[in-house]
């Protein structure tokens, strides 16, 4: 279980790096989505550099034992692609709205297991 957290915080953590350097570059697709739900050119790099800052966070926080960075990290990879998901649902893309909700759903499943390895270790240390 343990290589498969390891891959899909890889993938996770790549998928939100390259869909934050996306906003950040002002893809004109991303810019476009995003207008049409208020986003200034401000906010659009904003959400990019949030979805960059927390793939460094879950990525390096994980690899280098950073337990409370990496969960950190996670949470807020996982509100971003929440975020993403709902805006694609208002939009009306529904199928790919569901599809948009793997990368949460794999998040969760993440953090969880953070979790669940926090209290093994907090319940082998006392």
């Amino acid at each position: 279980m343990k290589s498969v957290i390891n891959l899909l915080i890889v993938i996770i953590s790549l998928l939100s790096l390259f869909a934050g350097i996306a906003k950040v570059i002002h893809s004109p697709d991303e810019v476009q989505f995003l207008q049409h739900f208020m986003f200034n050119d401000f906010a659009i790099t904003l959400y990019g550099v949030i979805q960059i800052f927390a793939a460094a966070l879950l990525s390096m926080g994980h690899f280098f034992t950073y337990h409370k960075v990496a969960k950190v990290g996670a949470v807020f990879v996982a509100l971003a692609f929440l975020l993403s998901s709902v805006l694609i649902f208002v939009s009306g893309s529904f199928i790919f709205a569901l599809i948009s909700l793997l990368p949460v759903a794999c998040t969760a499943l993440i953090i969880r297991q953070m979790h669940l390895n926090n209290n093994i270790n907090t319940n082998t240390n006392t």
